[in-house]
């Protein structure tokens, strides 16, 4: 009886150790496949930007010259509006704003982590790009880094509790400092 006892115990701990280890292999995979996609310049066959400037250019090359002044006939938040769902999607799966790639990391060291906030931030430069209007890159990284930091302390603020554990803790009687 203790054989069988001993041999069942063995099987299931050999078996929870190989689970713990697939899942640990899992996740440094996931890690190697993020690290290895932000140091790619082209993903599923687009090139991605590896700055704001080369978004300028590469935005040049795929948006035609009627699109361009359309564009340019609307001010840069009604650009970020109604380019939302259309350029901005694209730029976010084709870029893989969400996924990763060196262009998200760009954005992400900038201060600007989602990519609902990195497109909008695309599209307004851009806009200023198309418009001869200064870029003010640096005051509209401040805009958005501003934006996340208000989201972030309104849900911070907002969230609920879900548990919350008080303990008290005796303190010895022959403490000596």
């Amino acid at each position: 009886m203790n054989k069988l006892a001993f041999a069942i115990f063995f099987v299931f701990s050999f078996s929870a150790t190989l689970t713990a280890q697939s899942d640990t292999t899992k996740l440094r995979s996931e890690e190697e496949k993020y690290a290895w996609r932000l140091r790619q310049e082209v993903l599923y066959g687009t090139y991605i930007p590896k700055d704001v400037n080369e978004v300028i250019l590469e935005l040049n090359k795929k948006i035609d010259a009627k699109s361009k002044a359309k564009l340019v006939a609307v001010t840069e938040d009604e650009a970020a509006t109604k380019l939302f769902f259309s350029l901005g999607r694209w730029m976010t799966h084709n870029w893989s704003l969400f996924e990763g790639s060196r262009l998200s990391k760009y954005m992400k060291d900038a201060g600007i982590h989602h990519p609902d906030n990195m497109v909008r931030f695309f599209i307004i430069v851009y806009h200023r790009s198309l418009s001869k209007k200064p870029l003010e890159v640096k005051e509209l990284f401040a805009k958005y880094t501003a934006i996340e930091e208000e989201e972030k302390k309104k849900r911070m603020e907002g969230g609920t509790i879900l548990h919350q554990e008080k303990k008290k803790v005796d303190k010895p009687n022959n403490v000596k400092n």
